[in-house]
């Protein structure tokens, strides 16, 4: 893992978990590992007692039954002794498991999947567990977060998470604090294509057999699990370099209309949001336009997906702004989403700024006129139910970074920018970081801007 530091042992301690190594003396001790880390919004997700550090997941699909096979394999190591740990699985029927290849037992409950090894795992142990699960996998719906999870389409399938859609799909360390390697390799019918995170392996050949193909993508720098993607379907695929960085972009024909210039687009962002945030944090960038019908886009790690293509160039510069502040820098709590949902609509008020829109001064203007009904919402929590709401999380965390720009000056707050996502480059952070970083750089003390900004529940006085 590369963590700037332990994010799992933080999320513990703030929740009262017992995820610290035993001590020599107690180094025979094997208790369960919570079922659960304590996230405020989300309190069953994510899972303690160990540390993933590399999924393989390895999936048949096909997309006329939309039933697939798949078995995940995860890389992981015990941070206490473990007689027994959880996962989130809430997908297909399971078949086996096994932890360092021998058979383990198992439950299932809700989105916990209890897994019993043949003998208990050692503090500092690296261990593996393998799950082999067949089935339709059903996409999550929430009536306030919407459709999430992996979502059947017309020719296919494509995944989309946020927030805990990943256990719809494979065995998961499901927390925002637990990032991970990934590889995937997909096997479909041949002439149906399979896009992923990262890089195609071996350059995108597949193998061929008995009428499948099968092909390898791999996400070598850490991931969280909701930004973990696959697209199977029908797509033109159009793939280039931009300032060394590998640009692959996809869409379905039905989509054309929207995303015929998305690979153009997404070529421009990146580059503009190279010299303003510093250097793209991934190996490889793009999009993938899709008809999905949930009505919104997601951000998935090194490649977004777009429901029905990009309706705007912005609509791209959020979703890759995204790349650096939510992706690399990543949350490791929910709460803190402002972090991610701010930072990429400021990146769009940027943008519109330079090229030839209004300014963020302008846009942050027209903001503040809003009514008490769009203070009232707290944007430094403002709660599962609302976690994702325009005016509180999207155009209110702009605009308290647009305030802090103002206090603290351009030439400090654009070196803020940089010097946040360089320091924190595919780490987790809170809030606190953020605000200490501000302060670090401004001389200032700027905790009354930012608990008026993030946690009142009124218009903040200019």
């Amino acid at each position: 893992m590369l963590h700037r530091r332990s994010p799992l042992a933080a999320i513990a301690a703030a929740a009262g978990l017992a995820l610290i190594a035993p001590t020599a003396a107690h180094a025979d001790t094997f208790t369960p590992g919570s079922s659960g880390l304590g996230d405020p919004y989300f309190p069953h997700a994510g899972n303690g007692g160990y540390d993933v550090a590399h999924y393989d997941i390895a999936l048949r699909f096909s997309p006329k039954t939309h039933k697939l096979s798949a078995t995940t394999t995860i890389t992981a190591t015990a941070i206490q002794g473990l007689s027994r740990f959880n996962l989130d699985f809430s997908g297909p029927k399971i078949k086996k498991v096994e932890v360092n290849g021998k058979k383990a037992a198992y439950t299932r409950k809700g989105q916990e999947l209890v897994v019993t090894p043949a003998s208990g795992l050692p503090s500092g142990e690296k261990f593996t567990v393998k799950v082999s699960y067949a089935g339709k996998p059903r996409a999550i719906n929430d009536k306030a977060l919407g459709k999430e999870g992996w979502i059947n389409t017309k020719d296919g399938a494509v995944v989309l998470s946020q927030p805990d859609g990943a256990r719809s799909w494979f065995p998961a360390n499901d927390s925002p604090a637990d990032k991970a390697t990934y590889a995937f390799t997909v096997t479909t019918p041949v002439g149906v294509t399979v896009l992923a995170n990262g890089e195609p392996k071996h350059s995108g050949i597949s193998s061929v057999r008995g009428g499948w193909t099968t092909v390898k993508w791999e996400m070598k720098e850490p991931m969280a699990t909701y930004l973990a993607t696959v697209a199977i379907g029908k797509f033109k695929v159009t793939e280039s370099t931009v300032g060394g960085v590998l640009n692959i972009t996809a869409y379905d024909p039905s989509v054309a209309k929207k995303s015929k210039h998305l690979h153009r687009t997404t070529a421009k962002v990146v580059g503009w949001g190279s010299k303003l945030f510093g250097d793209y944090p991934f190996a490889s960038t793009g999009g993938i336009g899709d008809k999905v019908n949930v009505q919104y886009a997601l951000e998935t790690q090194g490649r977004p997906v777009y429901d029905g293509g990009p309706s705007n160039d912005l609509e791209v510069v959020h979703e890759l702004a995204h790349q650096w502040f939510g992706n690399s820098v990543g949350l490791r709590s929910w709460k803190d989403i402002w972090l991610n949902e701010g930072f990429a609509s400021y990146a769009e008020w940027l943008y519109e700024e330079q090229h030839g829109g209004p300014s963020a001064q302008k846009t942050f203007a027209g903001l503040y006129k809003n009514k008490s009904g769009f203070w009232k919402i707290k944007t430094g929590d403002p709660g599962m139910k609302n976690m994702f709401d325009w005016g509180a999380v999207y155009q209110r965390g702009a605009m308290t970074l647009h305030a802090l720009r103002k206090k603290i000056g351009d030439e400090t707050f654009f070196s803020l920018l940089k010097t946040w996502a360089e320091r924190n480059r595919h780490a987790t952070v809170v809030t606190r970081d953020f605000i200490d970083l501000a302060e670090e750089m401004s001389g200032k003390d700027l905790d009354p801007l930012f608990d008026a900004w993030l946690y009142s529940s009124k218009k903040p006085a200019l």
